[in-house]
């Protein structure tokens, strides 16, 4: 099946056909956002899972899933600052159908590193080869190269299989790439369960073997989600597992050699989530922001960089409906915006809800709501250079 190329096609458009991109618009039926500080991106019917970076020279990078939930497709493009098209798509995966997004929590994550190269990381389908012991789904990689093309996908687990919950990817503009994922690596139960990391110092070409870099007890159908601050930590979300029903998020920070995590917001429940989150670097300042979800809300808080200290949790001003698939941005001049869904669950779709904060992290006027989140997707959000954001979903 032919892709077609992603279009802005301006602040207000009707859809042109079922391939073409639905619609750019920037306000809702019911609240005109302030000086059109947001844009709404849907994509075609069929594309899920957006993940997006803009990198130093403003070009925004994008990947979404396509196909059969249990076993589809990555496909990549990217569109510079000075153009209204997206370039045509390339397939990341080098193998069909190998690439996982049931549940939300599985699918294809992103990274920008040294020149904008974008690197991207997976949980492999039933598909995937080659597997781990008794058939294990192996962590899949893989980097577009210097043809514009995507590189063969490789496995990075040598040890540590018994994925379930996605792993992520993180990369800086100094040649390192790190890729996350949590296993219980043949020991069995979340209790035994571990985050570990490969990291390449030469841009992904190569890999060191993974090592564990949390402690025991890590949520199994959870996601993670990370990224690499100013100051070279790598920083990852996680959610952990105590007995019997201690499922609290944690903030790993690493330097390579060392780690450490705080407690992010503690939650009692006897059953796995399929919780998700994300982390968001910003060129401009010293600070990291994270967003996750805990017994049916959102929050959102700004790491200092320097100290590692954490705010304290924002959520948002009113209450509202199973909320979840928290996605953030921050702007140069210490703007947020805060991205989260509403009514999703397992094979649900649900309602797109959004608020930005300012640099005191108070909630403003820009705010808003859209149906129509489609099954097992997320949304993304990113900061133009222009001051206003972007969802895309």
């Amino acid at each position: 099946m032919r892709l077609a190329k992603l279009v802005f096609v301006g602040i207000f458009a009707l859809v042109l056909s079922s391939t073409v991109l639905d619609v750019v618009v920037t306000t809702t039926g019911a609240q005109r956002q302030p000086d059109d500080a947001v844009r709404l991106v849907r994509l075609p019917e069929g594309r899920i899972q957006p993940m997006a970076r803009v990198d130093s020279a403003g070009t925004v990078h994008l990947i979404y899933f396509t196909g059969d939930p249990t076993g589809g497709d990555v496909y990549y493009v990217s569109r510079p600052p000075d153009a209204h098209e997206f370039s045509d798509p390339l397939r990341v995966n080098s193998q069909p159908g190998s690439v996982i997004a049931i549940g939300t929590v599985r699918g294809a994550h992103l990274s920008l590193g040294t020149g904008g190269r974008p690197h991207v990381a997976w949980m492999g389908s039933g598909r995937a080869q080659p597997r781990g012991p008794d058939g294990q789904s192996p962590m899949l990689y893989s980097r577009l190269d210097d043809r514009r093309q995507f590189e063969p996908q490789r496995n990075l687990v040598t040890q540590a299989f018994g994925l379930d919950g996605g792993g992520t990817v993180a990369a800086d503009t100094d040649d390192r790439v790190s890729v996350l994922w949590h296993a219980d690596a043949g020991e069995g139960g979340e209790e035994q369960r571990r985050v570990w990391m490969a990291t390449s110092i030469d841009g992904g070409a190569t890999f060191t073997p993974e090592v564990a870099v949390s402690e025991s007890g890590v949520c199994g159908c959870c996601g993670m989600s990370a990224a690499i601050d100013r100051a070279g930590i790598t920083r990852a979300l996680y959610r952990g597992f105590a007995p019997p029903d201690h499922r609290d998020m944690f903030l790993l920070s690493s330097d390579g050699t060392t780690f450490e995590r705080d407690r992010l917001e503690p939650w009692r429940l006897g059953a796995c989530p399929m919780s998700t989150s994300s982390v968001a670097v910003s060129d401009a300042d010293d600070v990291v922001t994270v967003a996750w979800e805990t017994a049916g809300e959102v929050a959102w808080a700004a790491v200092d960089i320097r100290t590692s200290a954490v705010s304290e949790p924002v959520r948002p001003p009113a209450p509202g409906d199973h909320r979840k698939h928290p996605s953030v941005a921050r702007t140069a001049d210490g703007r947020v915006l805060f991205v989260w869904t509403e009514g999703m669950g397992w094979n649900l779709g649900g309602t797109l809800h959004w608020q930005e904060y300012d640099h005191q992290r108070q909630p403003t006027e820009v705010r808003g709501s859209m149906t129509g989140v489609p099954v097992w997707s997320r949304p993304a959000v990113m900061a133009d250079r222009d001051g206003r954001f972007t969802i895309m979903y």
